[in-house]
């Protein structure tokens, strides 16, 4: 029996694929369920259109999505953040901060759609977008301390400390506290 499935199924195929099945899959469970409509004649020319709609739209989705990389190819962004006086960073930079700045730029994208590996030094990096499953774009940015770099104070020169003669100080012991109380 063949069906045309209305959603991904794991295992038997995706959405508008037309699938062979035991008919009492199909019959019981694919069709009663809204999973999968009989493959007909007229439901399969009903498909073809669909799929040459559709295949129209994922075109001009594509088309958005490069244009959109071209732009983000070309911007360059800067990320002050809390920095150690080593250079390394409180916490990290991720995703979300990429995506503010970005957004303070005007470019609407998903943080979600950003892929960063570990930045948690003060540096050059390169963010991966993804805009569409076949389109991407690389976006570089910089990690800068947000204030100057905290300068450690000179040490202070201590005066020696000088020992106690050992006849001036005694200390106490539990003998002589037992003495004391007699």
């Amino acid at each position: 029996m063949e069906i045309i499935l209305k959603e991904d199924i794991i295992g038997l195929g995706y959405k508008n694929d037309i699938v062979n099945v035991k008919p009492g899959y199909g019959r019981n469970y694919l069709i009663p369920t809204g999973k999968g409509v009989i493959a007909s004649e007229s439901a399969k020319k009903e498909l073809a259109e669909v799929l040459k709609q559709k295949a129209v739209k994922l075109a001009k989705i594509k088309a958005e999505a490069e244009a959109l990389a071209q732009k983000l190819n070309a911007v360059s962004l800067t990320i002050a953040t809390k920095v150690s006086s080593s250079g390394v960073i409180y916490g990290s930079v991720n995703s979300l901060q990429i995506a503010d700045e970005l957004q303070k730029l005007g470019f609407a994208i998903d943080r979600k759609t950003i892929h960063v590996k570990d930045v948690k030094e003060v540096g050059e990096y390169v963010a991966t977008v993804r805009l569409h499953k076949e389109v991407s774009a690389e976006v570089p940015f910089t990690v800068i301390a947000e204030n100057a770099p905290v300068e450690e104070p000179a040490p202070v020169a201590e005066a020696p400390v000088e020992a106690a003669p050992a006849d001036d100080f005694e200390i106490p012991t539990e003998e002589d506290d037992a003495v004391e109380e007699a």
